[in-house]
């Protein structure tokens, strides 16, 4: 099973970020021009401070009735931020996930950020090894795996 550095290392280490102070404006504004459903938040010193993801602008922004150009992300973006390590399987990855109920999760790797993964980064990697596994195993039945 593939490791979420292995995944990072097919994707790519670039993390999408803003600001606590930026504008919801700011924020959807780069989300769009990246094509990502969450940003990185960080403080004033580069530290993670809370994610800002797709969820966040629906429920605290669209449904609240608030202004997009007077909310900042530090008003509504989601604080408790779960990062994982980057030797973690795609499969660990999905079960926190799916217990903390989060789309996104940052890796990281000695306590510095490697990546962020998503769960569509996740669902494509084992659709991937599993569609090989079955392949593997027709080959096999058919006698045409090599022995």
């Amino acid at each position: 099973m593939s490791s979420l550095r292995d995944i990072l290392d097919v994707k790519g280490h670039t993390v999408y970020t803003t600001t606590i102070s930026a504008s919801i404006d700011q924020a959807v504004i780069e989300m769009c021009r990246a094509k990502v459903g969450a940003l990185l938040v960080v403080d004033a010193n580069g530290e993670a401070a809370g994610i800002l993801s797709e969820r966040d602008l629906l429920i605290r922004v669209l449904l609240a009735h608030r202004n997009p150009a007077s909310t900042t992300v530090g008003d509504v973006m989601t604080r408790r931020v779960l990062c994982v390590e980057e030797d973690r399987t795609a499969s660990d990855a999905m079960a926190t996930m799916t217990h903390a109920r989060c789309r996104h999760l940052p890796v990281v790797t000695e306590g510095k950020l490697a990546g962020l993964v998503s769960i569509g980064d996740l669902v494509r990697t084992v659709s991937d090894e599993q569609e090989y596994e079955l392949r593997v195993l027709h080959e096999y039945v058919e006698g045409r795996y090599p022995a």
